[in-house]
């Protein structure tokens, strides 16, 4: 079950009776039978995720790898995490507001042993801070908009492999 908690990327286990072989094609059939989630099939992946006119910034997918730990029994490993792309955009900006922090820091440090000034540093350092601080809070928004969807994708998950 998934908990009340909101992380990042929330990762769940299970192993099951039954072979991972069975688990693909349970999927694989669900995936034509069906039309409220998009499925798709990689070997021994898994992606469900909602269908495009229903996505919005923040739809989660879910990604399950299948992997067989004996003939009979598979073990299931499930994360949700955002839009490959909506994920690359956040990651883009937290590692340019750090460059850019770092930057800035070895600037106010030469300013500082020239004797020269440091208030333009210090004011970029601040509007960095904040920066960093705006993206979390967006970060954390998303998330907690896209809880509902990432506990429909669970359920549907879960009676897909019942």
């Amino acid at each position: 079950m998934l908990s009340n908690e909101i992380v990042l990327r929330p990762r769940f286990e299970m192993q099951l009776e039954q072979p991972c072989s069975q688990l693909v094609a349970k999927f694989s059939e669900v995936k034509i039978t069906q039309n409220k989630f998009i499925v798709s099939c990689v070997d021994d992946h898994i992606f469900i995720k909602l269908p495009n006119k229903e996505q919005h910034f923040w739809s989660p997918q879910l990604h399950l790898e299948l992997s067989e730990t004996s003939k009979t029994k598979c073990l299931l490993q499930g994360f949700f995490g955002p839009n490959p792309t909506v994920w690359t955009m956040f990651i883009f900006l937290h590692v340019g507001v750090g460059i850019l922090f770092m930057v800035n820091a070895t600037w106010l440090y030469s300013n500082y042993n020239l004797g020269n000034s440091i208030n333009l540093q210090i004011g970029i350092a601040v509007g960095l801070v904040l920066a960093w601080i705006l993206l979390y809070f967006a970060g954390a928004m998303g998330k907690k908009k896209g809880k509902p969807d990432m506990q429909e994708l669970y359920n549907f998950m879960l009676e897909t492999i019942s």
